[in-house]
């Protein structure tokens, strides 16, 4: 009984060391990352970005039922519809291992806080 308890055991090894090989790697916490520019497209399932530092426009996927959308301050929520193009926001979003990029929250600025974190910075 102990070899044949010993034989499995080497036997399920292997397939344990396989399956924690292709796990997928400990994804960033959530806003890890983020952008702030000009929104240039919004549509239901994506959003637009254009990088004002570097000139770049940056897509980010939205998930169904998208509704992280927040005042400067984080204190005020808006609604997806209140979201217009030429806006200033502020994107944080997640990226898995070369995959899309995905929003996870947006906030509404306005020029005047941008221009004033800037003189500060």
């Amino acid at each position: 009984m102990r070899i044949l308890l010993m034989a499995a055991l080497f036997a399920a090894l292997p397939l344990g060391a396989t399956v924690a090989a292709l796990a997928p790697a400990q994804a960033a916490p959530v806003g890890s990352s983020w952008v702030e520019g000009t929104l240039v497209h919004i549509s239901t399932s994506n959003v637009k970005i254009k990088d004002d530092k570097t000139g770049k426009e940056v897509s980010f996927l939205l998930v169904p039922h998208f509704d992280q959308v927040f005042s400067g301050d984080g204190k005020t929520t808006y609604q997806m519809k209140s979201l217009k193009s030429g806006q200033l926001v502020k994107v944080f979003y997640d990226q898995k291992l070369l995959g899309a990029r995905h929003a996870d929250r947006i906030l509404v600025l306005n020029r005047s806080q941008a221009a004033v974190k800037q003189q500060k910075g």
